[in-house]
């Protein structure tokens, strides 16, 4: 065996010629990192290079000398061709690989698809990256072991190895094959083969290796055969030391067998699905196994087992001392402890799953809530259950629930990385690393090119004849357990011709496998997200956070700096401007918040500054995105140079708002001051201006003085300011405004010690008698003056908010006092004030004066004079303005200062009612202010609603309330002429019981017109229930409306209530309202005489129609007419159905008449003309009295005119064959709708057949009460019984129940459980009915033949397969609706249509095609 083995090695050696020089290339540094148990192969240094171009991840047969194939290459593969034969790159004997399209050199990733040739378009789409790759980068690689597949292929074909059919990893690669040979691998550098255990003699004995085992010392391999055999070998010398027959059933494939912990422990399972413990001894020197069966295939079939794996900083763990094993079956899963005796600890039953789907089982010991215990992940299909396992201080061991992990795909392997990281492998060879806390997808792997070997032919049990069952069969078409195999952080893959292997990158790797696709941005993300902490998958980051984030922060910095190089190498040189500033917007901001996060604001302004300066555009847009960055308080200070380069651009491109913003945020200390301000002065920046003095010099008061100097001079000259000077003016308001606050201007706050310092400087500048430079005309107080003008109301609002803040100490109180007799100074003794502005300052007075603790003094004749100002009627100019001046002043508290008496006399006499209304009101004189309100032309409309609230509000006393209502009552005729509406709904409110005082007093009839239309009238809006008139008054109204608006008499009479019918008559019939008279006689029962009424109006209509002469174009006339006989028809329709058939004959014959007659005498012209409107309106009038006049009636009456019957029939040959077509269309209507009702019939007797007599098939095969096999029992009293529901009972338990009813000596029987239920109801309420003794007929004609519930039941699933109303049911609604208007074939019963119609449904819809009818 040991010559096999060299053999093979030397075959390999001399079929691989290039071998020699993996001690430099890819295998070399795969050996390496193999040996130590890192992650995963460094690239050569061609690989590096081809990643750093970013070329292309597709396979080029050129490049990489791929041996020509038989079939030709596709279109697809050809335009993906490249033409870079720069690199050249010799893969290790092709032949010997046999592996076609697989990238050996680098198996990095496939969740990035950069597949571009290098050209723009590609390299624009390169930037579009997955969601998951721009956010965590490339977490895994996973890479070909080139050496181990090379010589898988080798032994192969050498010494007829057979295909690879299992694998284990430990220190040592142990491959198993399908000829029964074992060969053992190194994790050294050249991947050596080490052993090769077995022979094919034994393989062709014991057939392929189905399952492998390594123990924790790497010292014994088991292997497990297709056949049933165990063998275990010694590692360290190849010998064969156990070959185990008997530890299982005979003909069974091992599908599993595993070590645990204890090197003299082992499980398997087998194909059947039972699982043993196999316990190695050693007596006298002879090596036995013993063989105890923990689960028999019998009670279910276990197609998994998972011990639990300690590592050795672990092994003292208290857990690991019941050596525990975890099972599952194709029903549950099963945690069992093999010591210190067997015992089950845990039983847990799948869902509902895919029969086909794997079991999986994984162990890792995780750190939950400041313990480290082992934690089970199970899944059969599309979730994955986290069970986490604790010992108490008992002893025992309690198993907890741990958020699930759903999935949209089927799993057939579970692969724990560590104890957040885990890899799954769905059955469409897809590779998920996920998150376990956050369930967060990190990456996606397509490994369909892997191959990988599958262990269906185990699981069938293919080697002994398939001796399994069909459900271990299909769960096997998916099983992998033995191809896939981790240790430590790797996990390798077995495919059919090769092995890979799959490791988590470190957090440096991932960054840089980001720069290396080009994805400078996304690797910046990354490596903040590790810098934060908030990264997933970490791995290579260890010590205190602090040295972390300084170790991230240098590679960062590194990758900052590559980055500028990049952005100014990679700037079209080429092209316009504004493709250069797009390129450096996408890529400067980056730079700048990168720095600015890592806190380099050294390495911003020296080393990336310095090279964005070389080219300009870089220059302004590095420039312009530190602006967000400076507002936002992100950065405070930078260097003087660079502030300098920022505010000359700003300038530049005129973005001053912008340089502005930027200066009153920036650290004093960064700016030129004189610079600063020259630019600021120059440019209006008043904001940023003021700061720097405030700020940069402590200096309050140049600001100041240099605003004024701008705004004063035209002022003073009394022009109007410009716009950009109403801006200096409003700035400098609130600039005072925040220095006598103690607030800082623009933001901000002045330090404290400055505050007291800077109000006394501001209000000594404020008070001075002259300014600085002073002309010697220049009047006093300029300064107090200018904002006097500027805006006197916010300059008063401004010293208000500072008095409020002033302490009563001495010099607070001069300062008021000094402050408020400069203001009465400059505007008291000066006429160039408006009165509002000298109202402003009376009032600020005034409010100042009412504060309790007031210490200002201000002479009381000053606001007499201020009232004479305000009052004088010598000005009748800005009167509302003078008075609402005067109303502020006395309502600050200015009332106070002045005579009462003689204000009220002033204001009435300058016509200031609201100043009045005030006054009155503090004298509770509220009858005096309806005088005020009807005086004052503004406010008329309000004095109803001030009447009403008074009246209505409680809170006045009775002699208030009383003297109001006495004063509108003595005013109540000027209320009306000021509204009509108003006065009406007031005086039904408070005056109803003077109400006909009040019409008897109203002398103007038109307005009493008005005024009854608004208090009768119900759409007016006032409530009828409040008014009590007698008719008298509503038959006043009606008299005054048929001679102010005849037109509406008719519309009103129908709304109005109250009037007598016998004396409105009367009225209507004086002013000739003939239609308004007939609705009065209808209305009082005389129909004749409405009619006749009615009649008369037509009849005269069309005598002056026939005789028109042959000019007159009176064509409204034949308007008038239709209109008039319309309405006449319409009454003859409301009265019929209450009228014999006499007295209908007495209306329509009459009309009829009437309507034919004009049409007799063909000699006049007129009459010649309409003769064909008025033949059509003859047809309306048949039409019409069709309905209540039988046909013949009609016909007789016609024939029997003398002037038809003397033969002129031709002129009523029209009117005569159009009441035949009505008469055949009724026809054919009533024909088509007995065929309807047949056909109706015919279908819902056809169904109600067919479902009383389909077969029945039962749900299940117990019964739905007691829950036995129907067979429970043989008694002849217990009967079967299944229903058309398909649920199946005994006979007795539905008696039990009460279902079961005799009648006529038949059983009649109800489902127990649709009648309990609510879908139940109509056929519960049946039965009740049919126990009482009451029967439900089918026909009416048949009352006896009455439906069993189980008909009943069918009916009803009839009635819900047909949706919808019946068309009986229509047609019976239908003639109910009507059986009033004639006697018809149908008589049924009047009842309440409104309750029982089947129109009031909201779900009724008409079906307007008949149903199917069902085929026998």
């Amino acid at each position: 065996m040991e010559k096999m083995a060299d053999e093979l090695k030397t075959e390999t050696e001399n079929l691989n010629p290039e071998h020699s020089m993996s001690s430099t290339g890819l295998e070399d540094d795969l050996g390496k990192l193999l040996g130590q148990e890192t992650l995963l192969p460094k690239l050569g240094s061609i690989d590096l290079e081809r990643e750093l171009d970013a070329k292309s991840e597709l396979i080029d047969d050129k490049e990489f000398n791929i041996p020509q194939v038989d079939t030709p290459p596709t279109l697809e593969s050809i335009l993906n061709e490249t033409d870079d034969e720069e690199e050249t790159f010799v893969l290790e004997d092709p032949s010997l690989l046999n592996i076609d399209n697989i990238d050996t050199h680098s198996y990095d990733t496939s969740s990035v698809a950069s597949s571009d040739s290098g050209d723009r378009a590609h390299m624009k789409r390169k930037k579009r990256l997955p969601d998951s790759f721009s956010l965590h980068g490339s977490v895994i690689r996973l890479s070909l072991l080139k050496g181990i597949s090379a010589q898988i292929v080798s032994a192969a074909d050498k010494v007829d190895a057979g295909l690879p059919t299992a694998i284990a990893a430990s220190n040592l690669i142990a491959v198993g094959t399908s000829h029964g040979l074992a060969l053992i691998f190194g994790k050294d550098q050249n991947q050596a083969l080490r052993l090769c255990l077995g022979s094919t003699g034994v393989g062709a004995q014991y057939g392929a290796i189905s399952a492998l085992s390594i123990n924790n010392d790497c010292s014994r391999l088991l292997c497990g055969f297709a056949k049933g055999q165990i063998t275990m070998w010694d590692l360290a010398s190849g010998k064969l030391l156990r070959s185990i027959t008997d530890a299982h059933p005979p003909g069974t494939a091992i599908l599993h067998i595993k070590f645990t912990d204890d090197p003299t422990l082992a499980i398997c399972n087998d194909s059947g699905g039972s699982v043993f413990e196999l316990s190695f001894k050693r007596v006298m020197g002879v090596r036995t196994c013993e063989s105890r069966c923990l689960f028999s295939g019998s009670k279910g079939e276990v197609c998994c087992i998972e011990p639990l794996h300690a590592k050795t900083e672990l092994r003292d763990h208290p857990i690991t001392q019941y050596s525990l094993l975890a099972m599952a079956s194709l029903t549950k899963i099963l945690v069992i402890g093999l010591k210190p005796s067997l015992k089950v600890w845990m039983t847990f039953p799948y869902g509902r799953m895919d029969p086909s789907s794997v079991p999986l089982l994984a162990w890792h010991f995780v750190a939950v809530q400041n313990s480290v215990n082992p934690m089970l992940a199970f899944c059969r299909g599309d979730v994955v259950h986290f069970l986490l396992v604790k010992r108490d201080d008992s002893g025992a061991i309690h198993v907890t629930k741990q958020k699930q992990l759903h999935l949209h795909y089927d799993l057939i392997n579970f692969t724990w990385m560590n104890s957040r990281t885990v890899v799954l492998l769905d059955s469409v060879e897809k590779l998920h690393v996920i998150d376990r806390q956050t369930q967060e997808e990190l990456e996606t792997i397509e490994i369909s090119e892997v191959q990988l070997v599958y262990n269906s032919s185990h699981f069938k049990s293919l080697a002994t004849g398939g001796n399994v069952s069909q459900a271990l069969a299909l769960v096997g078409e998916k099983a992998c357990y033995q191809s896939i195999s981790s240790c430590g952080s790797q996990i390798f893959y077995l495919g059919t011709k090769s092995v890979h292997v799959m490791t988590l990158r470190s957090w440096r790797e991932r960054v840089d496998h980001l720069l290396k696709q080009d994805c400078l941005t996304e690797a910046l993300a990354l490596a903040w997200s590790f810098y934060e902490g908030k990264a997933k998958a970490v791995v290579g980051l260890s010590g205190d956070v602090g040295k972390r984030k300084a170790v991230i922060a240098d590679r960062m910095v590194e990758i900052l700096l590559h980055y500028t190089d990049r952005t100014l190498k990679k700037c079209p040189d080429q092209g316009k401007i504004q493709v250069m500033e797009q390129h450096f917007q996408d890529m400067v901001p980056v730079i700048v918040e990168y720095c600015l996060l890592l806190q380099r604001t050294d390495l911003l302004f020296s080393q990336v500054y310095d090279k964005m300066s070389e080219n300009s555009v870089a220059k302004g847009v590095f420039l312009e995105c530190l602006e967000p960055y400076i507002l936002s308080g992100k950065l405070m200070g930078m260097t003087a140079q660079v502030m300098k380069d920022l505010l000359l651009h700003f300038q530049d491109r005129n973005l001053l708002e912008n340089m502005e913003a930027c200066i009153v945020h920036m650290d004093i200390t960064s700016l030129d001051i004189q610079q600063v301000v020259l630019l600021c002065w120059e440019n209006h920046l008043y904001d940023a201006m003021i700061y720097v003095y405030n700020s940069g010099m402590n200096d309050f008061l140049s600001p100041m003085e240099r605003l004024f100097k701008v705004i004063a001079p035209p002022l003073n000259a009394g022009k109007s300011l410009t716009d950009e000077q109403v801006v200096m003016g409003n700035k400098l308001l609130v600039y005072i405004s925040c220095c006598l606050a103690g607030r800082a201007y623009p933001l901000g706050d002045i330090p404290e010690d400055l505050v007291p310092l800077v109000k006394n400087q501001i209000f000594e500048f404020l008070i001075r008698l002259h300014s600085a430079e002073a002309s010697t005309d220049e009047e006093v107080y300029p300064y107090v003056r200018t904002l006097l003008h500027f805006d006197t109301r916010e300059f008063l609002n401004v010293l208000a908010l500072t008095f409020e803040d002033f302490k009563n100490d001495k010099q607070a109180v001069e300062y008021q006092q000094r402050i408020v007799d400069i203001l009465l100074k400059v505007m008291v003794e000066n006429s160039d004030f408006t009165p509002s502005q000298v109202g402003c300052l009376f009032t600020f007075l005034a409010r100042q004066l009412a504060k309790p603790n007031n210490t200002l003094f201000v002479n009381r004749t000053l606001f007499d004079q201020v009232l004479e100002f305000l009052c004088s009627p010598d000005d009748d100019s800005r009167h509302s303005e003078r008075q609402q001046v005067l109303l502020e002043l006395l309502q600050a508290g200015g009332i106070v200062q002045f005579e009462e008496n003689r204000l009220i006399q002033m204001a009435e006499k300058a016509e200031f009612y609201q100043i009045c209304e005030f006054m009155y009101e503090r004298e509770h004189r509220y009858d005096r202010i309806i005088d005020c309100y009807l005086r004052d032309p503004v406010r008329k409309e309000d004095v109803f609603n001030y009447i009403h609230n008074i009246l209505s509000i409680p809170g006045y006393s009775t002699e208030e309330k009383h003297s109001v209502w006495q004063k509108a009552l003595e005013h109540m005729e000027e209320l009306l002429l000021l509204s009509p509406g108003k006065a009406a709904d007031l005086i039904t409110t408070h005056f109803n019981d003077q109400l006909e005082g009040i019409i008897n007093n109203l002398q103007d009839q038109f307005l009493l017109f008005q005024f009854l239309r608004s208090l009768l009238d119900p759409r007016e809006g006032i409530n009828q229930d409040l008014i009590h008139v007698s008719p008298c008054i509503t038959e006043q109204f009606i008299e005054l409306l048929c001679h102010y608006s005849p037109d509406q008499v008719l519309e009103m009479l129908q709304v109005l209530e109250f009037y007598r019918l016998e004396e409105t008559i009367q009225i209507t019939q004086k002013h000739q309202l003939h239609e308004a008279s007939s609705y009065l006689l209808e209305k009082k029962g005389d129909v004749h005489g409405a009619f006749l009424v009615m009649l008369e109006q037509l009849q005269s209509k069309l005598l002056m129609l026939t005789r028109e002469d042959e000019n007159s174009t009176q064509s409204h006339s034949i308007k008038d007419i239709e209109a008039t006989l319309l309405k006449t028809i319409a009454l003859c329709q409301r009265n019929s159905h209450n009228l014999n058939q006499q007295q209908r004959e007495a209306l329509w014959f009459p009309l009829l008449e009437a309507m034919m007659s004009p049409q007799k005498l063909s000699s006049s012209s007129a009459s010649c003309r309409y003769s064909e409107h008025l033949k059509i309106l003859t047809m309306q009038v048949l039409n019409n009295m069709a309905a209540f006049i039988a046909l013949p009636s009609i016909l007789q009456r016609i024939l029997q005119d003398p002037v038809y019957g003397k033969g002129k029939l031709g002129e009523i040959q029209g009117l005569v064959l159009g009441m035949l077509d009505t008469f055949n269309y009724e026809q054919t209507l009533l024909e088509t709708t007995t065929n309807l009702l047949n056909h109706d019939l015919h279908w819902s007797l056809c169904n109600l057949r067919a479902s009383v007599t389909r077969g029945l098939t039962p749900k299940q095969d117990y019964c739905c009460i007691c829950l036995q096999q129907y067979k429970r029992r043989q008694e002849t009293a217990d009967e079967i019984i299944v229903f058309s529901c398909g649920h199946l009972y005994h006979s007795l338990c539905l008696l039990s129940k009460e279902c079961g009813l005799e009648t006529q000596g038949l059983m009649r029987w109800t489902c127990y459980k649709c009648n309990s239920s609510s879908k139940g109801g109509k056929l519960c309420e049946s039965f009740s009915e049919l126990k009482k003794g009451t029967s439900t007929s089918l026909a009416q004609a048949s009352s006896e033949s009455a439906l069993d519930p189980q008909q009943i039941q069918a009916f009803d699933q009839l009635c819900r397969l047909y949706r919808g109303t019946s068309r009986l049911a229509l047609l019976t609604e239908l003639s109910r609706s009507r059986g009033g208007e004639r006697p018809g074939p149908l008589s049924i019963s009047q009842g309440d249509s409104a309750l029982s119609s089947v129109f009031q449904n909201e779900n009724f819809q008409l079906h307007l095609a008949p149903p199917p009818f069902t085929e026998e």
